[in-house]
């Protein structure tokens, strides 16, 4: 089993990771840039050591640093969290090249799923499911524009490298596909160093479903079911639940089947997550596949009872997914939601600044995963996630009301937050109804707000 662990990352992953560590004797050590001196992760952890600078390539994405400091404190493995080098297969080589246990999948997994473009023709190898669209990377403008005419408007570009909405745009017409192609090539550079796109029908209004899959070095693969995360402002998800209530027993059979097919068919080790979009007709469509922990995993840890980030480590230390896919049973409903430092009545302009007090929510079926603490200063510079609100319970229905009650509980003071807007969301009637979609908030729920 790993012994020593550096943890890549900030924040409430790099909190989650410890905690889990602790319970299993593992030693951790956290690194943190000079902005996070103050930072919980590191006052957990065994031991702390600075990376660098607020700059993020001169710390939390800085490979040689890490690899450097890993070695110096005696560390046979590093966890990447979620973020900055998760998906990262250079990190993952150079943890490899130095005999540092890497907790993810292999290089060659990275690069081939990480690679949206790369996914989508091995998918089709597979012949999973796949949004019609361009089967490789799109060679030019000109191309691009006589494919959108045979697909069909409105189509969808995608950076080919990354995610989280960064180089994508929607073109509904011809004489806007110029200038947003434009647009989503310089922003898929900046963000990835890869200005490479790659094109997809653009499906209106589907809903997000994603499986959470596991791999292991002994050709073993199970999933540990859905994650509807549907709500999403900006293609960024606020609100996640597990199970999904959109899908009937036969559809949930099949898109775990098609999951459990492509971590077996790309011989996938450790965690992964394969996010698909399904239509109004309940077609469901392979979009990606993030080689890493999500931001979301709590919910499947509630229903499942399983530590995900236990299962992670246990998978990079060489060992058998210890129970089979039958043995995996789901129990209850979960919902999370993200509570970020952001004013929802000023376009969520992020609000850094210093948490006053703090009151985290209780009770029966109640989890607050977070790193901020009285006196903690948010900083400006990273994700305005402040920390995640998970409530489980034996019905959505139930769940919903939990979720309410939490809400009303939580206070945060010397920051702006997003509390209130969750609060008008899980209460908004198409989430009781369960009829929202990707772009519900951005279409009607904000507009309906404002009337």
């Amino acid at each position: 089993m790993i012994k020593r662990l550096l943890i890549a990352n900030r924040g409430d992953i790099a909190v989650r990771i410890i905690r889990t560590c602790k319970e299993l004797n593992i030693e951790t050590v956290a690194i943190y840039s000079e902005i996070d001196k103050e930072s919980l992760h590191r006052y957990l952890a065994d031991e702390s050591i600075c990376i660098g600078p607020n700059n993020i390539s001169k710390s939390y994405n800085n490979i040689d640093n890490i690899i450097y400091l890993a070695k110096k404190m005696n560390c046979d493995a590093i966890h990447p969290g979620f973020g900055f080098l998760s998906e990262n297969a250079k990190f993952a080589k150079a943890c490899i090249d130095n005999n540092i246990i890497f907790v993810g999948p292999t290089p060659n997994q990275i690069e081939l799923m990480g690679n949206k473009s790369k996914a989508r023709e091995t998918m089709i190898s597979l012949d999973v499911p796949v949004v019609p669209g361009s089967k490789s990377i799109l060679e030019d403008r000109e191309e691009a524009k006589k494919l959108a005419k045979t697909i069909g408007y409105p189509v969808m570009i995608k950076a080919s490298s990354g995610g989280g909405g960064k180089g994508m745009r929607i073109i509904y017409n011809e004489s806007e596909f110029d200038s947003l192609f434009d647009i989503a090539k310089a922003e898929a550079l900046s963000s990835f160093g890869d200005s490479s796109l790659y094109m997809e029908k653009y499906i209106e209004n589907p809903r997000h479903i994603e499986v959470q899959v596991f791999g292991d070095s002994f050709n073993n693969a199970i999933h540990l079911g859905d994650r509807d995360c549907s709500m999403q402002r900006r293609n960024q998800k606020l609100v996640e639940e597990s199970l999904s209530f959109y899908l009937d027993d036969n559809q949930r059979k099949k898109l775990y089947d098609t999951a459990v097919k492509i971590t077996k068919g790309v011989d996938y080790i450790g965690a992964g997550t394969i996010e698909f979009i399904v239509d109004k007709d309940k077609n469901f469509y392979f979009i990606e596949m993030n080689t890493r922990i999500q931001v979301e995993h709590p919910v499947t840890e509630m229903i499942t009872g399983i530590d995900l980030i236990n299962l992670q480590l246990l998978i990079a230390s060489g060992k058998e997914i210890p129970f089979k896919q039958n043995e995996i049973k789901f129990k209850g409903h979960a919902i999370e939601c993200r509570i970020n430092a952001e004013d929802s009545d000023n376009d969520f302009r992020p609000c850094p600044g210093k948490i006053e007090s703090i009151h985290i929510p209780g009770g029966f079926g109640v989890r607050f995963d977070t790193f901020i603490y009285p006196g903690y200063t948010v900083p400006p510079i990273y994700d305005s996630m402040l920390g995640k609100l998970i409530c489980i319970a034996d019905s959505r229905e139930e769940c919903i009301r939990r979720m309410n009650r939490a809400l009303d509980e939580i206070i945060i003071e010397g920051v702006t937050t997003n509390i209130d807007f969750q609060k008008q969301l899980i209460n908004s009637n198409e989430f009781m109804d369960n009829t929202h979609h990707t772009k519900f908030i951005e279409t009607s729920f904000i507009k309906s707000l404002n009337a």
